[in-house]
């Protein structure tokens, strides 16, 4: 199968640091969906087999740990039911479920809200506050570090297998070089790839985030998208939309309600939530839906009430107009007499 070097083509977007302070405003903008490629069989992530034994093994493997199951950190990070494997599909290495082997790539990126650069520990920390429900592991905490460590372990092992380097072990690098991203100027390739894989644009590599979807022929339906649900979603995720907890361990995500996403996550755009939905549900199906299907039912799902915005302001009609004004969802608008995000549940559950 030929080598596809084709998915670097933008220039670099510089590196930075954001305070703790500012980054809950925009961590969540939205990552624009692409075209799917037609084909992503050139890259594949290397084995966990392969994760090597030693100080930097072991952050690689805390980090998948943590990926996998999340819920070991209920009441400290998380305030829900979620992993962040339910998103990021495959323990993160799914193409357009948001592989982490892309999106380490991409950052740190220029975030047009505020005028600023965030690296990639940082928007870690903003999927904790929003998708988790939950409070933000402090920069160069344990836990952002092997997360960092996984997701760059993802990347660089599969670009090393892409091009027949199977036994040359993943380059280490120091915490703070982790946590900064692939798109940092100081991000080298180690020497054999150097010649053979072109870095700029890399933020835009096929198979990140999720495959772009075409509008439906009709605007999405609540009727219909109830109707879709409940013939393809709520085999696993319930009547009521709760999920799926066996033995006090939850293994399918409720998709709306207190242990859900709350109102400041990308996926409760429709738009996004569609675009993953057609792509890859039901589990291990996928491409099942029509696109009006997926639309549907995504907008069903996403009119529901779930946890509040954590950068709530006064109000839910200032913290629309602040925060979701150009976004595709029903937060701070009127669906059946009620405005959606004023009946929102708690938007943390953690000390």
């Amino acid at each position: 199968m030929p080598i596809n070097n084709a998915w670097l083509f933008l220039l670099l977007a510089g590196s930075g640091v954001a305070s703790a302070e500012s980054y809950m405003a925009d961590m969540q903008d939205e990552i624009p969906a692409q075209q799917k490629a037609a084909n992503l069989g050139y890259f594949q992530s290397r084995d966990l087999s392969k994760i090597p034994e030693g100080e930097f093994g072991d952050k690689v493997r805390k980090g998948y740990e943590l990926f996998v199951n999340t819920q070991q950190l209920k009441g400290k990070y998380v305030g829900n039911q979620l992993n962040c494997t339910n998103c990021h599909l495959d323990a993160g290495s799914k193409a357009y479920a948001a592989p982490m082997w892309a999106a380490y790539l991409a950052y740190p990126s220029f975030r047009k809200k505020n005028n600023r650069v965030s690296n990639f520990a940082e928007r870690i920390q903003g999927c904790f506050n929003f998708s988790m429900n939950g409070k933000a592991p402090a920069a160069d905490s344990p836990e952002l570090v092997a997360i960092s460590a996984y997701s760059y372990w993802l990347l660089m092992g599969g670009l090393l297998d892409m091009f027949g380097m199977h036994d040359k072990a993943v380059p280490e690098m120091s915490d703070a070089a982790l946590q900064q991203g692939g798109n940092a100027d100081s991000f080298k390739l180690p020497g054999p790839l150097s010649d053979k894989v072109k870095l700029d644009g890399r933020g835009h590599m096929p198979g990140r985030a999720f495959a772009a979807l075409e509008k439906p022929a009709h605007a999405p339906s609540l009727e219909r998208g109830a109707k879709v649900y409940g013939e393809h979603c709520a085999l696993c995720h319930g009547a009521e939309g709760q999920g799926t907890v066996m033995a006090d361990v939850p293994v399918i995500p409720a998709l709306w309600g207190p242990q859900s996403y709350n109102w400041g996550a990308g996926m409760h755009r429709v738009n996004t939530a569609a675009t993953f939905i057609f792509e890859n549900m039901p589990l291990g199906k996928a491409v099942q839906l029509n696109p009006q299907q997926a639309w549907d039912v995504a907008a069903y799902m996403n009119s529901r009430e779930r946890p509040q915005d954590p950068r709530f302001i006064d109000d839910v009609a200032t913290t629309a107009k602040q925060f979701h004004a150009d976004d595709d969802g029903y937060y701070g608008k009127e669906l059946d007499g009620n405005v959606i995000g004023s009946q929102a549940f708690p938007a943390t559950t953690v000390e």
